[in-house]
């Protein structure tokens, strides 16, 4: 399931405009921090542009240069915040919940049927064995982790469905913060698989509340 293809439709939807505001937000970290992604995101919005111009129900208008200088609405990119840092703000200062030792997470307050979530594990923290309902986003942001498939490093992206299983541990020297988007709820496996799976039933039952 993370190959080129589902990484690439996440990228076209992004261009396409036709994502909610939980991925909107993950694709475009996601193009900010990864150079490639960046470049075939590019790619997209300059093939969209073209099928756009070829609509016969939108009229193109015709620019002159300085139509697009205003200097009242000119911004040093120094200025500009990436995507995570404008939404949440300085993740130091967030609040926390501490998950168990070593694991916290902060879900974002967005009105989305995709739950969005920072993750922070410290160095050599694991997540036992586990799959999804649907499907997992994880946008690597600080540090490094491993799990069953490969090691994911800053601007790496893991796209998991219900047939991934994995254990992702955390990198011993950096540990990792990581931006997440579960699209069902985890079911985990293993000898306390059975308690984890009650914990989270639980847990998204008084979530509907």
């Amino acid at each position: 399931m993370n190959g080129t293809v589902v990484k690439n439709q996440l990228i076209f939807d992004f261009a396409s405009g036709i994502l909610g505001p939980a991925k909107s937000l993950f694709a475009s970290t996601y193009l900010q921090l990864n150079s490639n992604a960046s470049k075939i995101g590019s790619t997209f919005e300059n093939i969209l542009g073209e099928n756009l111009m070829d609509n016969e129900n939108i009229r193109p208008r015709n620019l002159k240069y300085t139509d697009c200088i205003n200097a009242k609405n000119t911004k040093s990119t120094s200025d500009i915040k990436d995507p995570v840092s404008a939404f949440f703000g300085n993740l130091n200062n967030l609040n926390w919940k501490q998950v168990y030792k070593g694991f916290k997470e902060y879900t974002a307050p967005i009105n989305d049927k995709d739950e969005l979530k920072l993750i922070k594990m410290d160095p050599g923290v694991s997540v036992p064995l586990h799959s999804h309902g649907g499907k997992e986003y994880i946008l690597v942001l600080e540090g490094s982790f491993c799990d069953e498939y490969g090691e994911y490093y800053k601007g790496d992206v893991q796209i998991n469905d219900q047939k991934i299983k994995h254990t992702p541990i955390a990198s011993k020297d950096t540990g990792c913060v990581c931006l997440s988007i579960t699209e069902r709820d985890v079911i985990f496996f293993g000898k306390y698989g059975s308690f984890l799976n009650l914990f989270t039933f639980i847990k998204s039952f008084f979530k509907q509340k």
